[in-house]
């Protein structure tokens, strides 16, 4: 019997967590048929040379490499598996290499293989809420490869400097251009960072003005994007640490040391991810200790007004049974012409008495 799928509406359709079918061999290529198609883009420079267009033939890729010192190959969007499996071939990439470059929920990480280093890395987003997408690199002795999910990135600084005859960059090999994209990857973290700061402020300030229920949800929501935030660049701390670490001949002693100040920014994104993980804690005990206090100041208000009102009842009571004035033992008052003014008085004396007290206790208002 076939089961019914349930479709709920409002909820984004997940992607699978891996492309290729259970027990497919490794190295097996499945496109995604919603992936946009790829588009090449070529950028080969040195230091007294640049030429940058985009290629619509892969083919056409090779009359770039080893005709400059450095090739930036760029592919945005992962939908055409023909043009994947062609630059493949051309540079010789791993086929693992190439399967994980088509399973775009991959977390960041890097491998050494024979001619090449491969890379995956976690582009972040923030659009009212924590996002990623993978960008791969494929870097060898005089090329590096870029495969993007989709257009856009935060690359266009990397491409400036280039385009500006930047000394060091044009100098430099295709390692420190692989440094270059993944120290403007990490550093797309502190803008986000910075908006879930804002989101936090915005939060605290809601709490002491005007808590609602809906905080609550919204509180639960930025912890979930911290945790998302945590996930995503802590693999890019691992990794940038064994790059530090480890010694690669595609990666030069000089271009080591950049990579470990992209490992200290990698560190310092951490440190605030955690930090901002317990002030998003400390809100929710915020909006709670701020609920419980305006309960209080509740309860406090209807127990005053309870206590202002029980001897009134109680005087109000004993006037309400309505006794024969004319019986020997009975209120003499009741017959007396300023009878129920005075006992206005004397219940309005008791609950100015009352609220005297309770102020001076510091019970309302400030004690003295």
């Amino acid at each position: 019997m076939k089961l019914p799928v349930l479709r709920v509406p409002g909820l984004r359709k997940r992607r699978p967590l891996t492309p290729a079918p259970p027990g497919a061999s490794p190295g097996t290529l499945v496109v995604d048929p919603e992936a946009p198609p790829s588009a090449i883009h070529v950028l080969a420079f040195g230091p007294d040379m640049l030429v940058e267009e985009p290629v619509v033939d892969p083919e056409g890729v090779r009359r770039f490499v080893g005709a400059h010192p450095v090739t930036w190959v760029n592919v945005d969007g992962l939908g055409d598996g023909s043009v994947l499996q062609a630059l493949a071939e051309q540079f010789d990439l791993h086929p693992l290499a190439v399967e994980d470059v088509l399973n775009v929920r991959h977390r960041a990480k890097m491998e050494e293989h024979d001619r090449h280093l491969f890379v995956i890395l976690r582009i972040p987003s923030w659009d009212d809420g924590f996002d990623s997408e993978q960008v791969s690199l494929c870097v060898g002795s005089n090329f590096v490869i870029t495969f993007q999910e989709r257009p856009g990135d935060c690359l266009d600084g990397v491409r400036k400097r280039i385009r500006d005859g930047r000394q060091r960059i044009r100098s430099a090999g295709p390692d420190y251009l692989a440094y270059a994209i993944v120290d403007s990857v990490i550093d797309a973290y502190f803008p986000v960072l910075e908006a879930v700061g804002e989101r936090l402020e915005d939060v605290e300030n809601r709490i002491l003005e005007r808590p609602g229920s809906a905080l609550v949800a919204e509180i639960q929501r930025t912890k979930h994007d911290m945790l998302g935030l945590r996930r995503t660049i802590w693999p890019h701390r691992e990794f940038l640490g064994a790059v530090v670490r480890n010694e690669s001949e595609l990666v030069d002693e000089h271009t080591r040391m950049f990579f470990r100040d992209a490992h200290d920014h990698a560190v310092r994104i951490v440190d605030l991810v955690d930090t901002y993980r317990e002030v998003a804690g400390g809100l929710m005990d915020l909006y709670l200790s701020v609920q419980n206090n305006r309960m209080s100041d509740v309860m406090k208000v209807l127990t005053i007004m309870a206590s202002v009102f029980i001897p009134l009842t109680f005087i109000a009571g004993i006037y309400g049974m309505n006794f024969d004035t004319s019986a020997a033992w009975n209120m003499p008052e009741l017959a007396w012409r300023w009878g129920y003014p005075a006992v206005l008085l004397v219940m309005a004396g008791i609950a100015g008495f009352l609220m005297v007290y309770f102020r001076r206790r510091g019970w309302i208002g400030e004690s003295d």
